[in-house]
């Protein structure tokens, strides 16, 4: 993958916060019948599971981040300062310069109002370089609910950290070494980006607000208005203080304006541990406050914070259990939970939320880190199974966008983006309709999803839209004026043009489902036509999908791609593989041209278009390949180590197709509410799914050494064909796989 505001009464925000206390809660139902009596599935989670690779930007891409499911702010060590394409924990680095509350979903990503908080002893160090520790990986742990590390804080002395946090808290534990001159240092900004620090003495706090937003220069929704508001609140008395900018220490004074800027706090001798509180907002510094009253309130422990997301980790992860995994496939299994479970980010804060596409505070749920390129393929399916809670506020916030920014997103940073191509927000609305979710405007979801298939974007006919091209109107489907023409989006007029045609066929096929849902039965015979249209891409003469120009003739093969080629692309049709089979000659020469594509090295599944390619061997009469294939992309592209995403992690995406497969499931067309059967790779596995009538339970005895299936039924009913349908798997029972180490010819 590519990679101020109406002021809130401070009495006002403290009503609200001590009125919403209650509501912070998850259910009490939904805890309190999964009380952590000990070791649980959260202590199976490796945080450090894609935090290195070969490439220093082309890996997993994750963090160390504890933080409760869908959290707004996730807090994280800082070993290097994160913007485009650096988060900002790398496991390589040997240093820990700061604790920070980062907004940045995702590592070709920049982040936004971020805020770092760093211990010190001796005199005080404001600059990144100068206050980095060393710190040793046998010192250090981490898991979803809290993090703790021993620094080195010279002459043999150690310092501990430990680190937990709410959606909208952090904090922070300091055990400083006896015998030191101890302090703390908050950094709101970097260099070129003018921030606020206001230090008050009485009430023992650090405020203020970082402006920076760094991916600002994409999109044309600037959001001059926008700024990570942050509350610093201690449990130990200043002795001193001051701000500075850069490594300059500004003395005594208690408020400053200004570029790379920090305050600082001195605590006095003698004082061994430190508690610090850090609330942040969107929508204002009261706001903060009251974020702070609600999530992380004084009389509540560090052991108690930690504990309530801890509490809400196990209520997910806890819903799975599995049998016949070994110690390597628990971790990635459960790690790969906690990473989809990240996506998308909350937005909102309890009840109001700011929109950076109108640069207004706005009541209702909002949602950010909308990826959906990548996330409509099976994170939003991940999300319909193991969080139906979250899908109507998720649809319904995408729609507060299109009221408020005129589109559905396609790439979602706090605001459009126009990163990647497609508005794949088509995909995700038909795939919760058709799955049964109506939480949410069905009239103004066709209306969006209608604007998005028939209007083409601003300057369509004069701009490329080339990727993160700067200045350009909402991107859209850009190139849909000629592919609206022609039945192709035009090669020499528009950036990535094959790829875009391919993706709009899809998107015409999720439209005319929402079309039928909403009885516009006109429009969905018309969208249903258009999806056709992938097939003008298929040229006869080379066996590929390839780019047209305006006049029709072929654009050179290799033309008009996004992160990909013609054989990924090729196999680009999700809504209508046996239209692609045909096309293509025939089962039989499909399957042989599945058999090239995989031994010619050419599925990549580091990125999203390959995701499904395993799964077409179902359709192709030879499933058995799609059971073994399926299990060898796994081996390959997983592990149990820091470099074990193969790919950048992009938004769940990744680890949700880990989650599916290894249950023995994948969305091809998610849009469709059905599920491609590949091979489970346990023995059994439990699932209590949310939204489930009673638990799934899977069984598939012998899987590790068995990758075949030989027989399948779902509640005593025999099924004869790889697919099972989203219906199907919310009915629970038993799902029985009988396996088998040589092929078998089920489901042929």
């Amino acid at each position: 993958m590519r990679n101020g505001r109406s002021p809130i009464p401070l009495a006002w925000a403290f009503v609200v916060a001590m009125a919403l206390v209650a509501a912070f809660a998850p259910p009490s139902s939904a805890v309190a019948d999964r009380t952590d009596t000990g070791r649980s599935n959260v202590d199976l989670v490796n945080p450090f599971i894609g935090t290195s690779g070969e490439s220093d930007t082309e890996y997993g891409g994750m963090i160390p981040s504890t933080a409760p499911p869908f959290a707004m702010t996730r807090w994280s060590p800082m070993t290097r300062q994160n913007y485009v394409s650096h988060t900002p924990y790398h496991y390589g680095d040997t240093k820990i310069s700061g604790f920070i509350g980062t907004h940045q979903p995702a590592i070709w990503m920049g982040d936004s109002g971020y805020v770092t908080g760093m211990p010190g002893v001796g005199s005080v160090k404001t600059s990144v370089d100068d206050r980095a520790l060393p710190f040793s990986h046998a010192a250090e742990h981490a898991a979803p609910d809290r993090y703790s590390v021993l620094l080195q804080a010279g002459s043999g002395r150690t310092l501990k950290a430990e680190l937990t946090g709410t959606s909208r808290v952090g904090m922070l534990r300091t055990t400083y070494p006896e015998g030191t001159d101890t302090n703390f240092v908050l950094q709101a900004t970097r260099s070129g980006i003018t921030g606020n620090v206001h230090v008050d003495p009485a009430a023992r706090e650090i405020t203020g607000y970082n402006p920076d937003r760094q991916d600002s220069n994409l999109g044309p929704f600037k959001a001059s208005h926008f700024k990570g508001y942050f509350v610093a609140r201690f449990d130990t008395a200043f002795d001193s203080y001051g701000t500075a900018t850069g490594a300059a220490l500004h003395e005594g004074q208690d408020d400053r304006t200004d570029g790379d800027l920090s305050a600082y706090v001195r605590f006095p001798s003698g004082t061994r541990t430190v508690q610090v509180r850090i609330a942040t907002s969107f929508i204002s510094l009261p706001q903060a406050r009251a974020n702070l009253a609600v999530e992380a309130p004084d009389d509540r422990s560090f052991e108690q914070i930690a504990g309530k997301t801890r509490a809400q980790w196990n209520e997910k992860l806890n819903r799975v259990n599995l049998r016949g995994a070994t110690a390597d496939q628990r971790a990635i299994f459960y790690t790969s939970m906690y990473h989809a479970l990240q996506y998308p980010s909350e937005n909102s804060e309890h009840g109001r939320y700011y929109s950076a596409y109108d640069d207004q505070v706005h009541s209702g749920v909002s949602y950010t880190g909308y990826s959906l390129w990548d996330t409509y393929r099976a994170e939003n399916a991940f999300l319909t199974l193991f969080a139906p809670e979250r899908i109507n506020g998720m649809v319904t916030s995408m729609l507060h966008d299109y009221r408020e920014g005129g589109w559905l997103p396609m790439w979602k940073n706090l605001t459009e983006t126009n990163i990647m191509v497609g508005t794949n927000a088509d995909s995700v609305i038909a795939e919760d309709i058709a799955k049964g979710f109506t939480g949410f405007d069905r009239k103004l979801a066709y209306e969006a999803v209608h604007k998005d298939a028939t209007s083409p974007p601003d300057k369509d006919t004069e701009l490329a839209y080339y990727d993160r091209q700067e200045g350009t109107p909402v991107e859209a489907r850009a190139g849909l004026t000629t592919y609206k023409q022609n039945g192709w989006v035009a090669a020499d007029h528009t950036a990535e043009s094959a790829s875009r045609t391919l993706d709009y066929a899809y998107e015409d096929w999720a439209v005319a489902q929402v079309a039928k849902a909403v009885g516009k039965t006109d429009d969905a015979k018309m969208f249903l036509r258009r999806s056709a249209n992938y097939k003008k891409l298929y040229n006869p003469a080379t066996g590929f999908m390839q780019a047209r120009n305006l006049d029709g003739s072929w654009a050179g093969d290799e033309w008009g791609w996004t992160e990909g080629d013609k054989w990924v692309y090729t196999l680009d049709v999700l809504h209508d593989v046996p239209g692609l089979i045909d096309l293509m000659g025939g089962k039989k020469k499909f399957a042989s041209w599945l058999d090239s594509y995989f031994a010619g090295g050419h599925n990549n599944h580091t990125n999203e278009p390959s995701h499904h390619a395993a799964y077409l061997y179902d359709d192709a009469g030879q499933p058995w390949k799609t059971q073994a294939k399926v299990r060898e992309i796994a081996a390959a592209n997983y592990a149990n180590r820091t470099d074990g995403l193969s790919g950048n992690e992009d938004c769940g995406q990744m680890s949700a197709w880990y989650v599916l497969s290894s249950l023995g499931i994948y969305p091809v067309n998610p849009a469709s509410a059905k599920y491609a059967v590949g091979s489970p790779f346990f023995d059994r596995a439990e699932v209590q799914l949310p939204a489930a009538e009673r638990p799934l339970v899977i069984t598939a005895k012998g899987a590790a050494k068995n990758p075949y299936i030989k027989s399948l039924s779902l509640n005593g009913r025999s099924v004869n064909q790889p697919v099972l349908s989203h219906t199907d798997l919310l009915k629970g029972g038993k799902l029985r796989f009988t396996m088998s180490d040589t092929r078998q010819s089920w489901g042929s």
